[in-house]
């Protein structure tokens, strides 16, 4: 969502919905329920265990920026790369 748009105010892509709108909608129990599965599907509730620890951290711009760029997981890939270069790893004997 672009800054300049205050959440919750109608704008091009989401305007102000009308009552004809509303008598035509229906609610989610009355969806198909594959696809209320579907929907439900991908929310993620708190974690039991949590592995790993919610820090704050600041980083150049244009270190994010690139870091961004390689798409999903790049918060994965900061994690990796530290432990590469800091965490010693046990070898067996």
């Amino acid at each position: 969502m672009p800054k300049d748009t205050e959440y919750g105010v109608p704008d091009a892509d989401n305007p102000k919905w009308k009552k004809e709108k509303f008598v035509r909608s229906i609610g989610f129990d009355e969806l198909p329920p594959n696809l209320q599965r579907a929907l439900k599907r991908g929310k993620r509730g708190p974690q039991k265990a949590p592995t790993e620890e919610l820090i704050s951290v600041r980083l150049s711009p244009d270190v994010l920026t690139a870091l961004r760029a390689t798409g999903d997981g790049w918060q994965t890939l900061i994690d990796e790369t530290l432990r590469r270069h800091f965490v010693k790893r046990t070898r067996p004997s």
